[in-house]
């Protein structure tokens, strides 16, 4: 992609910038870099680790020069905060499909439950969701699934230093997670809910925190808006 001028104003962005996002719900990690391209006008952009479009919160997102940056933000380890719904799963692990399977959890205690999250911890096997980004012979993964065609994906090993619950309002129990790069939350889920015989599935994920960048230093798309039209207002061509 051939880069085109920019406006005066747009020049730190296409020599290189570091940029915390608050993903909103519903937008693709893509959206939020289409975004950002639209508004700078630099070609060069990139995220640094996809947040599903259900998720929300830290999206770091590198432009110019500082794309070079994006597999060391990548590879650097990822807090998140969210929920599970016990009692049903879905295909996709999330609420990207409907709930199936439905099973009774009124004989489930919260020690049971807090004391649960001991099996995953650690370095741990995990196999990442049919429905992801995940290629194979060259191509998504999730094309084939949502055909109905049988994917196979072999296990990975993750390591998560810790998974604590802090809150449980039946059939929702809400975590805290601090994990490898790699880790699927929404695997994370499932197999919480496995382990449990009574299957869950992930209904609210937000990412805190990526190494030492951190959410409540991140800006909404809206301001992050804002902030370009101001610079280039304030600044003539």
């Amino acid at each position: 992609m051939r880069q085109k001028p920019v406006h005066p104003a747009m020049q730190p962005f296409l020599d290189g910038k570091v940029i915390l996002l608050n993903k909103p719900l519903r937008w693709t990690s893509f959206d939020a870099v289409k975004k950002i391209r639209g508004l700078t006008g630099v070609s060069k952009v990139g995220h640094a680790g996809t947040l599903d479009p259900l998720a929300t919160g830290l999206l770091i997102v590198c432009t110019g020069a500082f794309t070079k940056k994006i597999n060391e933000y990548m590879a650097q380890e990822k807090e998140y905060t969210g929920s599970f719904t016990l009692g049903s799963t879905t295909p996709t692990y999330d609420l990207e499909s409907a709930p199936e399977n439905e099973k009774d959890i009124s004989h489930l205690t919260n020690d049971e439950i807090i004391s649960c999250t001991d099996n995953f911890t650690g370095e741990i096997e995990q196999t990442p969701p049919i429905h992801s980004a995940i290629k194979k012979d060259g191509k998504p993964v999730y094309l084939a699934a949502r055909k109905g065609i049988e994917v196979k994906l072999e296990p990975r090993k993750i390591f998560i230093k810790e998974f604590e619950i802090t809150k449980i309002d039946l059939p929702k129990v809400y975590f805290r997670v601090v994990c490898s790069t790699g880790t699927y939350i929404r695997t994370l889920a499932n197999d919480f809910g496995a382990k449990l015989n009574v299957g869950a599935h992930l209904s609210e994920l937000c990412r805190t925190r990526i190494g030492n960048f951190k959410l409540e230093d991140a800006e909404t798309i809206e301001t992050f808006t804002q902030e370009i039209e101001a610079l280039k207002g304030a600044v003539q061509q």
